[in-house]
């Protein structure tokens, strides 16, 4: 009996301990949450409280007419507090608010977005993602006059969190020449090598962690504003880019090239006007910007005959050789100890003068002349080479610049048969930027200036820093030599291996080059071609070099792949730069026929004013706007405004194919175009509505 009576008084005991604590446990949970509840609050928003980097707006890349290259464009993801709205705003607001969301974003019904403004306010959350959709500035612009966004960030709620996107407006246009940069600051081209420039300076601020791991912004007096970062002007030309890149791909499409490069440069200023590198898709036969051969280290390999020129410089000022002065090249096949040296003419070029040799690209006579006259100094030869500045790196303002390989006289690595194999570019690498340099040395008198890319750092209109051209070699040779090669350089062009790109209008000069691959140690039936040179060979103003690797078909020659694509390029600049043909309309005493009016229909009123003027034609304009059409009245042009900045379909008849392209595509509008010359029709007539990936077909004619 007290057995089991001592059993019951436990039992009540530990019921009654139970009952007990799970009331403490209750009294306790009440405490917390109505007692120290705001103390826990704030606690938790203090340790959810972290100073975040809030990154700079990246500066501006700006060809050399001030257009855009690539830009930070503001983009905003927009969020809300839903619960700092006043009930009356709230209530009056919240429907339409939803609806609005519901037909911009145009992706879930209106009464989910209500649904999840009301859900968020209900359960007290600081802040809800309301569309992971990027909007722009003026998408922005345009939400903020909505019912309770209007009442701003501290009224209503709204949050809009800038991410800046970088854009390219002329696209695939140089783009690895502009170059990119990835999430680990690693990338390629300008945006690389001028990072430290163009990134600015990082800010910080107050930001608080909700939940799901987010970051909401706060508002905070010691918030650092970051700073913006400069701006770079280049001196890449958009019209001469486009056309070097669209000349360049036409013709490693049609020879299924594995790539392709080209530079074009200023004679004077060493200014690059355009640098296009095209590498094929695996086993398609679509191009696209991959690496850049003109500078960087896959670039370098052996140039083959445009090495040539740098022979004939080092024969003309070391010996007394003369240009007409012959050489027998035999058969074509010359033996240097156990190699035989061939020229590519079946059966050999026989006896010819040192003219003709160049002209011909006769490896034979080159390598004879140099061995005969250097055979027994290599080293003065291979000083030649450092004295050209083809030895060392240019320290081109590009960062991954390929370093040249020269060998050494006495070294363990040369041999007999190097000097003669060298004087026609093999057993040397360079990048074609090097070789470049030395043809434009020649064009400019003997003065080797260094090339630039980038002219000029700047925060808006103030100019921070400017690169002027630094001359590497005041004069990389006599003048009479200098003259001498300019001869050759255009007999090349005017009787030798590249006669196919002679202009009747104007005079080009360079050289042909055609070299084997070396793979695996052994030189294969795969050929490096190129075409360097200048024009107008009678008055320099650029220079360029044209490389196209292992084209197939049955022409593979220099002369036949790169040096058409030269002509092509040079054609197009020479068509374009009034001041050339200006040259050459003096010089031929050309008078346009005053009958013949020209064709001046529709455009850009700055750019169509200016050929007027030039031309001496009467125009007349008193408008603002800066797209106009042309009308003539008594061999005069009254210029009417165009409006293309309105948010419908624009006008572009008449107009050139590339302002078309600029005027729709910066509306979004997708552009699909047949045949060549100006717009004749458009598929949506003027005035007609439009929106983002529109369709407009041209046709021109």
């Amino acid at each position: 009996m007290n057995i089991k009576r001592s059993i019951l008084i436990r039992v009540r005991l530990a019921f009654l301990a139970v009952v007990l604590g799970g009331c403490l446990i209750v009294w306790k949970i009440g405490h917390i949450q109505f007692v120290e509840g705001d103390r826990w609050k704030q606690r938790a928003e203090d340790i959810g409280m972290q100073y975040r980097t809030v990154k700079a707006t990246r500066g501006n890349i700006y060809a050399g007419d001030k257009s855009l290259l690539a830009t930070s464009l503001p983009f905003y993801k927009i969020a809300l507090d839903p619960t700092i709205a006043k009930s009356d705003v709230y209530k009056a607001g919240i429907d339409s608010l939803a609806m609005l969301l519901s037909r911009h974003f145009n992706d879930r019904p209106a009464t989910y977005y209500k649904r999840k403004i009301n859900d968020a306010r209900i359960a007290k959350k600081r802040y809800v993602v309301l569309n992971n959709e990027r909007i722009d500035y003026q998408e922005k612009k345009k939400m903020q006059d909505w019912p309770i966004f209007r009442e701003g960030r501290m009224g209503g709620g709204v949050i809009f969190e800038k991410v800046d996107v970088r854009y390219k407006p002329f696209k695939a246009l140089a783009s690895r020449t502009v170059g990119y940069l990835n999430a680990d600051n690693y990338g390629a081209g300008l945006e690389y090598s001028f990072n430290d420039i163009l990134s600015g300076k990082n800010g910080e601020a107050l930001f608080q962690k909700i939940a799901g791991g987010a970051w909401k912004p706060v508002q905070d007096a010691s918030d650092i504003r970051p700073e913006d970062g400069f701006d770079i002007e280049t001196t890449i030309d958009i019209n001469i880019q486009d056309v070097a890149e669209s000349a360049l791909l036409k013709t490693l499409q049609r020879t299924n090239a594995a790539y392709g490069t080209v530079v074009v440069m200023e004679v004077a200023t060493g200014h690059i006007k355009a640098m296009s590198n095209l590498s094929r898709r695996g086993d398609t036969n679509d191009y696209y910007e991959n690496y850049n051969y003109a500078v960087g280290q896959q670039g370098l390999t052996e140039p083959g005959s445009t090495f040539k020129l740098l022979s004939m410089i080092a024969l003309l000022e070391e010996t007394s050789i003369s240009l007409s002065d012959t050489i027998d090249t035999g058969d074509g096949n010359y033996r240097f100890y156990d190699r035989i040296m061939r020229d590519s003419k079946e059966g050999g070029y026989g006896k010819i003068t040192v003219k003709e040799a160049f002209e011909l690209s006769s490896n034979v006579a080159i390598s004879r002349l140099v061995d005969e006259n250097f055979g027994a100094k290599p080293q003065k030869y291979v000083d030649y080479i450092h004295k050209m500045k083809m030895g060392e790196p240019l320290n081109f303002q590009l960062t991954g610049e390929g370093k040249p390989y020269v060998k050494t006289p006495g070294a363990k690595n040369w041999y007999g048969t190097t000097l003669p194999w060298m004087s026609i570019g093999y057993e040397v690498q360079m990048t074609p930027l090097q070789t470049l340099t030395l043809y434009n040395a020649i064009a400019n008198e003997g003065k080797m200036v260094k090339p630039i890319i980038v002219k000029q750092i700047s925060k808006a209109q103030k100019v921070i820093e400017t690169f002027d051209t630094e001359v590497l070699n005041p004069k990389i040779a006599s003048t009479e030599t200098l003259d001498k090669v300019k001869t050759l350089l255009e007999g090349v062009v005017e009787n030798g291996t590249a006669k196919n790109v002679r202009n009747a209008n104007y005079k080009i000069a360079g050289k042909t080059g055609t070299a084997r691959k070396l793979e695996n140690g052994r030189y294969v039936q795969k050929y490096y071609t190129s075409f360097a040179g200048y024009f107008p060979a009678e008055n320099p103003k650029y220079s360029a070099i044209v490389v196209i690797d292992s084209p197939k078909g049955w022409a593979v020659y220099g002369s036949d792949v790169s040096a058409p694509v030269f002509k092509e390029i040079a054609d197009k600049i020479y068509s374009q730069d009034l001041n050339l043909n200006e040259i050459y309309f003096t010089k031929n005493d050309y008078k346009p026929d005053p009958t013949e009016f020209p064709v001046i229909q529709a455009g850009h009123f700055e750019d169509l004013n200016m050929i007027c003027n030039l031309l001496g034609i009467s125009n007349h304009y008193n408008g603002a706007e800066p797209w106009v059409k042309s009308r003539v009245v008594n061999n005069a042009i009254e210029w009417k405004a165009n409006q293309v900045e309105s948010p419908i379909m624009p006008d572009v008849l008449g107009m050139t194919l590339r302002d078309a392209l600029y005027v729709l595509e910066n509306k979004g509008i997708t552009v699909h175009h047949q045949g060549k010359g100006r717009v004749k029709s458009q598929s949506l007539a003027y005035g007609a509505k439009i929106q983002k990936g529109t369709n407009v077909y041209l046709t021109l004619n």
